[in-house]
């Protein structure tokens, strides 16, 4: 977390306000009408704003912002306490002055701004401008209608908790390279945005630079390398602390040089092979020593799902279940292996895609299609722990792996009944993204688990996690010949057409409430190099994910 500088921004010691979309000019209103009628009876309105009651909010708020009032401005919202303080701290502390604010095209409810205003701190002053907007709703006590208050009003990537400092960074930038020693910026890689931003801020001092002067989102609770991450609330979705983000810079500090493992040929490659999705994540890396080599998101300015997602993996999970009934003695490589249209758990019934079945079928051929019910059938003969053991001690799911920037490591959460059974096929509560997905891979590949990692630990001499146990070998085997059944003969065999060598994969389609088609996932190895990737939404993951996996293992190999 930085420290230095003096309070959040953006209040205004004295503004003019100035009309746009019909508003004209105005000065500081009154306040808001406080819900009485004339003739001293309650008149509470009902219904969404109209036109005017939405202008009128708009033109009281702005202005009294802009004027550097913050108490009249929080009289126009629906938290006037949190308001009068956000606003308070952000005039009196952020040196910011001379604020502009120019209202927009109204859209319903919705009223868009721009913001033009003066920083200044010491001899340094510079002009800072962005947009925002906010929402006119209506109070159901009062009638009235206000501002819906939200820390995004003030600047759109605040989020609750956060704040906006203005000084002495105390993290000094950073010149990142890879690891052949080429740069890496955000300009050549969007995609790197939020990895290059928590690098700065767990290295910058470290990297031998000197700090500058600017303005910047201090994160609710600072980041922590120790933090896991995701948007997911749930139980076993654990809540990421994103980096901080610098929004202007007042002065440049001196950059120091930090190598990373991270090869900028593939890197450009992985940026590549997910843009032509809306949303997609992707991680490759070694095998053999958790190097992460790219790491690429879509949109690449949005969440860093590949490092810090949080999602349910689908049936990528069964290489972790496979691992654990084959150590049990209740499948293996040429075993027969019940694989019916459906199998009941818990109250619940589970089938597979289309209602298939394999009747006489082996251990291998249901790994390879994909048979739900396969893994559904061995439930009743599992404790509630033995699945969430077996991904920590072998695969080293949840072991607070410290990869150099935040993260998230996993979840497999000890759980009963019908989530026990579903999470043996990546539902339940069961947790991943895409470099947990790709550590599983490469830990099938080499026999053991090697903790990922986008930093030398040499650097700060911070400690790797390592699992309790390595795969044995005759699992292992047995895992590496499914998985290539899988990428030759199985649900993977398509994607991963035309590359050689020694190849595994998994496929896997993750249900999730709401959504109309499933979360494709993909996850696979070749000889030195793991990968996984997943497309929200993207159906099946074989056809979605797949082509992004093979990419990058065709152009690693």
């Amino acid at each position: 977390m930085r420290s230095g500088g003096k309070a959040a921004v953006i209040g205004g010691i004295t503004a003019a306000v100035l009309g746009a979309a019909g508003y004209g000019a105005y000065a500081l209103l009154d306040g808001p009408a406080d819900g009485t009628a004339a003739d001293g009876k309650p008149s509470v309105k009902t219904g969404p704003p109209d036109a005017s009651e939405v202008r009128k909010a708009t033109r009281g708020f702005l202005a009294a912002w802009g004027s550097g009032d913050p108490r009249q401005a929080a009289k126009y919202t629906d938290d006037r306490e949190a308001a009068a303080t956000a606003l308070r701290a952000y005039r009196t502390d952020a040196h910011i002055s001379d604020v502009r604010l120019d209202p927009g095209a109204r859209r319903g409810s919705t009223v868009p701004f721009d913001v033009e205003a003066e920083i200044s701190y010491g001899d340094r002053t510079t002009t800072w401008t962005y947009s925002s907007e906010l929402d006119v709703v209506r109070e159901r006590r009062t009638g009235r209608a206000v501002v819906n208050w939200q820390p995004s009003v003030v600047h759109p990537e605040l989020h609750a908790g956060d704040s906006l400092k203005t000084g002495e960074a105390e993290a000094p930038p950073i010149k990142a390279v890879d690891r052949n020693g080429t740069p890496l910026t955000e300009k050549t890689h969007p995609a790197l945005s939020g990895v290059l931003a928590g690098l700065r801020e767990r290295y910058g001092d470290k990297a031998g630079g000197t700090a500058g002067v600017e303005l910047w989102i201090e994160r609710a609770g600072g980041s922590d390398d120790a933090a896991s991450a995701s948007p997911d609330t749930s139980a076993a979705g654990k809540k990421a602390e994103q980096p901080d983000k610098t929004l202007k810079v007042l002065s440049k500090g001196t950059p120091g040089t930090l190598r990373t493992t991270l090869d900028a040929a593939l890197q450009t490659r992985a940026e590549k092979s997910i843009s032509k999705h809306g949303k997609a994540a992707v991680v490759l890396s070694k095998a053999r020593t958790g190097e992460i080599l790219a790491v690429a998101n879509s949109p690449a300015q949005g969440y860093n799902t590949a490092l810090q997602g949080s999602l349910a993996p689908g049936s990528t999970m069964k290489v972790i279940s496979s691992a654990m009934l084959i150590d049990k003695g209740l499948a293996g490589w040429g075993k027969q292996h019940p694989c019916p249209k459906y199998a009941p758990y818990g109250g619940w019934k589970f089938q597979n895609d289309k209602k298939f079945e394999i009747k006489n079928g082996t251990f291998e051929q249901s790994f390879a299609r994909s048979c739900n019910t396969a893994f559904i059938t061995q439930a009743e003969k599992l404790s509630d722990s033995e699945l969430t053991k077996e991904a920590r001690d072998v695969f080293g799911i949840g072991l607070n792996w410290q990869t150099g920037v935040p993260s998230f490591d996993g979840a497999v959460p000890v759980q009963s009944a019908a989530p026990k059974a579903a999470s043996l096929i990546g539902q339940g509560g069961v947790r991943m993204n895409p470099l947990t997905m790709a550590s599983v891979a490469a830990t099938v590949r080499t026999g053991s688990f090697h903790q990922p990692y986008l930093v030398a630990p040499s650097l700060d001499k911070r400690k790797l996690a390592e699992a309790a146990r390595p795969l044995s070998a005759d699992t292992a085997q047995q895992l590496r010949k499914m998985m290539r059944l899988t990428a030759t003969q199985g649900t993977a065999a398509e994607a991963m057409a035309g590359l050689g060598g020694d190849i595994g994969a998994k496929t896997g389609s993750a249900e999730v409430d709401g959504q109309k088609k499933p979360n494709g996932w993909f996850t696979a190895y070749r000889g030195d190099l793991a990968a996984a990737a997943v497309v929200p939404e993207g159906g099946h993951g074989g056809s979605s994910a797949g082509p992004v996996v093979a990419q990058l293992l065709r152009a690693g190999g």
